[in-house]
């Protein structure tokens, strides 16, 4: 595996070698669908990585570029026959991008705000949350378009809810049952989607596992690592992995509900050096990360459990975030614990495994280029005639949630939590009295 030391070059070369150039990734990529345009493809990207590790092109603007136009949705790594790690290499391009390229003030500037000085700092998301929340309430939010396109992205972001609502997770959630698990509670998760994780604390205490949820660990540094951050995301993989080490004898699963979240840390020891102390540690730590898809339905699966439908709009469809399918390989069992849900009427989307165009911070950066990826989304969506979407990811949340919006479209969103804990509060009013 690559290291991101002094001496390595701007881009990870011996791997670029890896691309037979196939070309099976060019329609599996949502910008080259887009645009038509070679360079906006993860081959043509993997040929300008390799041109500027052999000196043949400048660390320009227009490089730079294409890196940011790509989504990192890593839907070419599952169609490559050569097992290119795609995403490992694009993550290594735009840290060193980083570091040998000068970013304007501004741009500089905002992006120590938000990834320094806002993603790590729980109080300033709170702050930022009920700032928000104000400006929704008060119908200025419409007003952000004259900021640009971040402010732009900004005005159909979900409600977001009071302070009273957003209450963070207790340290230790007992159950009273014998398994017990970490929960990640994330940076903005608590801001946006706080619901998502009472639903994820209420359906693994009711399936009798007891959880932790170290207060220290705020940002795991998946956006910055995606972002070219990689001093950041590094500063924050240490945090993490101590406050996840407990010291016990048999160290505990971390539950992940954010699948971006999720395949950061699954991938976090790429940010040492092989053979240092922290890659070993690391990769212990990447060892025990499972999304929370996976740990239900292994707890379903091993106790033969099934629960009743929950009371949503059906049809119901699922759609694969990014960087479960394609970052984790985690396809089955999120379907998995649908199929436990009896009575439940399914649909599908003809192309589930499709990026949405959310992308991390890429709807914020991107708004045009986000939400025409999101319009194919959409269209599938409709032809589904599904009444609740359900997904397992933030980002992905978020998209469609304001996409929705957007076209006026009445359909639910929920997180695959959400969904089981309604399922469980039916199983137990289901039961004798």
């Amino acid at each position: 595996m690559s290291t991101l030391s002094p001496e390595t070059g701007p881009v990870d070369y011996e791997k670029s070698l890896d691309c037979i150039h196939c070309g099976l990734c060019l329609q599996s990529c949502p910008t080259f669908r887009l645009t038509g345009a070679e360079p906006s493809s993860p081959r043509g990207r993997i040929h300008l990585m390799r041109a500027v590790g052999e000196g043949r092109q400048e660390l320009d603007a227009a490089y730079a570029e294409e890196l940011d136009f790509c989504l990192l949705c890593r839907h070419c790594e599952s169609v490559c026959p050569a097992g290119v790690r795609f995403g490992e290499m694009m993550v290594f391009a735009r840290g060193r991008r980083e570091q040998e390229r000068r970013r304007s003030p501004g741009a500089r500037l905002l992006r120590w705000l938000g990834l320094r000085v806002l993603l790590p700092n729980r109080r300033l998301l709170r702050l930022a949350g009920t700032g928000l929340r104000l400006l929704q309430t008060s119908g200025l939010e419409k007003l952000g378009a004259v900021f640009g396109k971040l402010g732009a992205g900004l005005t159909f972001l979900p409600r977001i809810p009071p302070l009273s609502a957003r209450r963070l997770a207790p340290s230790t959630i007992p159950s009273g049952g014998r398994q017990e698990v970490y929960l990640l509670q994330g940076c903005v998760m608590p801001e946006l989607f706080a619901r998502v994780n009472r639903a994820t604390e209420s359906s693994l205490v009711a399936l009798g596992v007891s959880c932790r949820v170290p207060p220290e660990v705020i940002c795991c540094g998946s956006l910055h690592g995606h972002n070219g951050d990689t001093e950041g995301a590094t500063a924050l993989a240490k945090r993490m992995i101590r406050a996840f080490e407990d010291g016990a004898d048999v160290e505990l699963p971390v539950v992940v509900n954010s699948a971006g979240c999720g395949a950061h840390m699954r991938e976090c020891s790429h940010l040492f050096e092989e053979g240092s102390p922290w890659h070993a540690r690391a990769m212990a730590f990447e060892s025990r990360v499972v999304d929370y898809t996976e740990y239900v339905a292994r707890l379903l699966e091993e106790r033969d459990l099934e629960l009743p439908a929950p009371d949503v709009p059906v049809p119901l469809v699922w759609d694969d975030p990014c960087h479960l399918c394609h970052g984790q390989g985690v396809r089955r069992e999120p379907r998995a614990v649908l199929a436990r849900m009896r009575g439940l009427r399914l649909s599908t989307l003809s192309d589930p495994e499709a990026c949405c165009g959310s992308a991390g911070i890429y709807s914020l950066t991107h708004p045009e280029e986000s939400q025409a990826v999101f319009e194919s989304k959409l269209a599938d969506l409709e032809s589904s005639e599904a009444g609740t979407l359900v997904t397992a990811n933030p980002g992905c949340h978020l998209q469609w949630e304001s996409g929705l919006r957007r076209a006026g479209k009445d359909v639910r969103v929920l997180h695959l939590a959400e969904l089981v804990a309604a399922a469980l509060h039916e199983a137990t009013a289901e039961e004798p009295g």
